[in-house]
């Protein structure tokens, strides 16, 4: 579980300037999705008071129609949801939240509120939190030390990585070779994070190169 605060990319200021909320009649839907995977896990709606207490914790809090008061995800089952992204849609009348979700979203007990799961995507899964560890530095964790190190030494330990990758390649198990490509993977995704690139960037080269 995720414990510590994330960073919130988004400009929270123009973007509630650009909520419509005369539109919305002062409520706004957000759509949440897990960040790793995309599984939508659940709609609420927020009002410029839930977007504002969003913006302070970066944990998303939102306005219950029922009880007529904000209410904060997690707020007694500890499942809270930790903001990474939004985005507003074209018509300024819906968000879309991209959240690590602490547990499970729904009351009932399910990942998403609607019933499904997508597969787990271990790729995007890791990197959402070697980011969330990069905006947190929690202590004691290995990967904030890494951070802590910077790019030369990050660099250094990659180096050492794919040494140990090509070393069970030629002389090791294929399971010890699964291990050390996932350390390769691992330290690679930390660079890639402290020099500020996403895993869409090199999606996008990686189709460019396929077009070839």
């Amino acid at each position: 579980m995720i414990n510590n605060k994330s960073e919130i990319k988004i400009d929270w200021e123009k973007a509630e300037i650009k909520v419509d909320w005369e539109k919305v009649n002062g409520l706004v839907p957000a759509i949440v999705q897990d960040s790793s995977t995309g599984t939508v896990l659940m709609l609420g709606y927020m009002d410029k008071e839930a977007l504002a207490n969003t913006n302070r914790d970066g944990e998303a809090w939102f306005y219950s129609r029922t009880k007529k008061r904000l209410w904060k995800k997690g707020e007694e089952s500890g499942n809270i949801l930790r903001v990474v992204d939004m985005k507003i849609d074209c018509d300024n009348d819906t968000l879309l939240v991209s959240a690590i979700p602490n547990g499970p979203t729904c009351h009932t007990g399910t990942v998403s509120c609607f019933g499904y799961e997508l597969k787990k995507n271990a790729i995007k899964e890791l990197f959402a939190v070697i980011k969330d560890r990069k905006a947190s530095l929690p202590e004691g964790s290995y990967t904030t030390s890494l951070f802590k190190s910077g790019v030369d030494k990050i660099s250094l330990k990659v180096s050492e990585e794919a040494m140990e990758v090509i070393h069970a390649a030629q002389k090791q198990t294929k399971e010890r070779l699964t291990e050390e490509t996932v350390d390769l993977l691992y330290h690679l995704f930390v660079l890639l994070v402290e020099k500020g690139l996403t895993l869409e960037e090199i999606e996008v080269e990686m189709q460019n190169r396929a077009k070839k």
